[in-house]
Order: structure tokens, then C-alpha cells, then sequence
């Protein structure tokens, strides 16, 4: 790397993180001002606490959120200065063609792209956990779903289905529970249940008022018993897959959960895939924004710097737009959530290479 090269990453990486630590600072108070009577609230509630386990954790979600937008307003803040200062017209003049000139904003956003993988895959998730988990114990009011699962079903197997109408995550029992056993279409036994209970420790299932049938050519054979101490190939935590929250699992945990859930017959998963496939695809998209900000802002405007800075503020809404429009698409039963969630780096990714071509094109 050359002097100019060094001089160029630096002034990237230095603005990037002057932006975000602008962008922060607002975030954090707008929450305060929002959150403040609820903190008040909970006297037993120190200021440690908060700090430590909500805003620390608050200020490492946004801080991630925020990359995108803080590196493509500062790629476009710190380009419109060197051309205003027409140092961009000495290096063309030093015959630096446009793209060596690229050089070390490529290096800068692999930088920044690699710190955006490592959050979105490992740091973010615990992150999230931590904070939500405040956020349930003295932001929100407790709602009775939160700890009761209700009509709930669940395919164990190619051939093994289970159904409980009520389960109580805390007190670990539920009712109305049936499992079903098939050979190809045709049910070949049933297990029902009254009640049911977890225990824990033993990491048995005990059934109250049940009654097991089971299904011959000729005859069918019914037991039946006030309780019945057995074993199962799933436990409560399966039962509550559908308030696990993708946000809060690393990625290594999250493609275990979408491959158990996937053999365990649920259906759609969008939801969760848009969540791992977004994890990859929101850091690469650095080098795209990266290169749209230098394609749009290389030039000195008439206007000066605030002229590049609307431009470039209105790609990025665009942009965040048609993020946002993609991961709901993605999320539908039936769509292709790796498609959708790639769409809006596909779109702006074309639109960099334009300006790149047309950028190479004048210099």
C-alpha cells in the first residue's frame, strides 16, 4: 500500500466510526426519553443494571444496525471533501486510474464487512438475549402466552405425530395430549392423555387418564390407567420453538434449530432463514454501498458536499426500503427466502456497477 492508499483507508475507517458515534448517542437518548418512567418505576432496579445488562446491550444491536447507514454517509461525507478539495483531480492527474483509486475503500469495507460478520453471526445473538430478557423482566407487561403454549403440534418422525392442547412452560404440565403413530396413511396406535407432566429431573413425561389404542386388521386393542411414567423423543423446550426468537441464537444454533425443525416436520421456516441468510447478506452488502457512495460522490457538485449527502441519503432509504419489503416477502410460506433476502444486494449491486462503468468512463 502506498502513501495515498494509507491516507484514503484511514480517512474511511476515521469517519465511519465518527458517524456511528454520532448516530448512537441519538439512539440511546430517544430510548431513554421513551423508557424512563418505566425504569422508574422498578425501585429495586439499580443503575448498573441497566447500564449493564440493557444498554450495553442496546448500544451493540444498533451500533450493528447502523453500520450500513454510518459507513455509506461516511464514504460519501469524506469522497465529497477530497473532491471539493479537487484532490481528486490530482490523482487523476498521477494517472491513478479509478479503479486503483477503489483500492483502499475495498480494503476499509472488508474490514468493516468482516466486524459485521462476526456481530451478525456470534456477538449480536447473545446480545439480543440478554437485553430482550431485561426488556421482559421490567419493560413489558407479562402476558399469559408468554409462558403457555396452545394448540400445538408437532411431527416427531416420518411417522409420529404429536398434539397437546395447553402446555405450561413454568409449571412444566399441560392437557389434552394425544400421539399418534402411522404406517404410511393408515394409524396404527394412539396415546392419549388427560394430563401431562414434566419432570425435569428424571427426564421422564408422567400421562393422568390415559388410554393407549392400538390398531390390528381384525381387532384393536385399548389400555388404559390413571398414570403412566414414560419417555419421549422431545421435551417442553420443543414445545416452544415458536417464541424462540431467531434474533437470539447464534448462527451455529440457529441452522441446528432450522434442521431439527425441518426433520420434525414444521413447515415454514422462512422466517428463520431470512434471519441466517440476512446475517451474510446485510455486511457484504458494505462493498455495494461502499462503491455506490464513491461512484455517486467522486465528483465536486455544484451544490458542494450537502448536494452528494441527499442523493446518497435517498439511496440509502431506498435501499432500507426494499430490505425491509424483501424480508417480509421472504418470510411467506412458500417463498424463496434466500432469493428474497439477496434481491435488494442484487438490485443496488447492478446499480454499482453502472456508476463504477460510468465513473471509469469520465476519469
Amino acid at each position: 500500500m502506498k502513501i495515498l492508499d494509507w491516507y484514503i483507508l484511514k480517512r474511511y475507517l476515521v469517519t465511519f466510526l465518527f458517524t456511528l458515534l454520532i448516530l448512537i448517542p441519538i439512539a440511546v437518548a430517544i430510548d431513554i426519553a421513551e423508557k424512563i418512567d418505566k425504569f422508574l418505576r422498578h425501585e429495586n432496579l439499580t443503575f448498573f443494571e441497566i447500564a449493564n445488562d440493557y444498554y450495553k446491550n442496546f448500544i451493540i444491536y444498533y451500533a450493528n444496525t447502523f453500520m450500513p447507514l454510518a459507513l455509506f454517509i461516511a464514504v460519501i461525507l469524506f469522497t465529497s471533501k477530497l473532491a471539493s478539495n479537487t484532490e481528486i483531480v490530482a490523482i487523476n492527474s498521477a494517472q491513478v486510474s479509478f479503479t486503483r483509486f477503489l483500492y483502499p475503500y475495498f480494503i476499509g469495507a472488508s474490514i468493516v464487512c468482516l466486524v459485521a460478520l462476526s456481530m451478525n453471526h456470534f456477538f449480536v445473538p447473545s446480545s439480543s438475549k440478554t437485553r430482550k430478557a431485561f426488556e421482559k423482566e421490567y419493560l413489558k407487561k407479562k402476558k399469559y402466552a408468554d409462558t403457555s403454549i396452545r394448540e400445538f403440534s408437532l411431527q416427531l418422525n416420518d411417522s409420529t405425530y404429536m398434539y397437546i392442547q395447553n402446555f405450561d412452560l413454568k409449571r412444566n404440565s399441560g392437557y389434552n395430549f394425544s400421539i399418534d403413530l402411522y404406517d404410511g396413511i393408515e394409524l396404527k396406535s394412539k396415546l392419549t392423555a388427560d394430563n401431562i407432566n414434566w419432570n425435569e429431573k428424571d427426564s421422564i413425561f408422567k400421562l393422568y387418564t390415559w388410554k393407549k389404542r392400538k390398531i390390528f386388521k381384525e381387532r384393536d386393542s385399548i389400555s388404559s390407567g390413571k398414570s403412566l411414567d414414560t419417555t419421549f423423543t422431545f421435551t417442553p423446550s420443543d414445545f416452544n420453538y415458536k417464541n424462540i426468537m431467531a434474533q437470539e441464537m447464534s448462527s451455529p444454533e440457529l441452522i441446528k434449530f432450522i434442521e431439527v425443525s425441518r426433520k420434525r416436520g414444521i413447515k415454514n421456516l422462512n422466517a428463520y432463514l431470512v434471519e441466517l441468510y440476512k446475517r451474510t447478506s446485510l455486511p457484504i452488502a458494505c462493498y455495494i454501498l461502499t462503491l455506490i457512495a464513491v461512484g455517486l460522490a467522486h465528483k465536486k457538485a455544484r451544490g458542494g458536499i450537502g448536494v452528494n449527502l441527499a442523493i446518497g441519503i435517498s439511496v440509502m432509504f431506498i435501499y432500507v426500503f426494499f430490505l425491509k419489503v424483501a424480508e417480509v416477502l421472504g418470510a411467506v410460506a412458500g417463498a424463496n427466502a434466500l432469493l428474497n433476502v439477496w434481491v435488494p444486494n442484487i438490485v443496488f449491486g447492478l446499480y454499482a456497477i453502472y456508476l463504477y462503468i460510468n465513473a471509469r468512463r469520465k476519469t
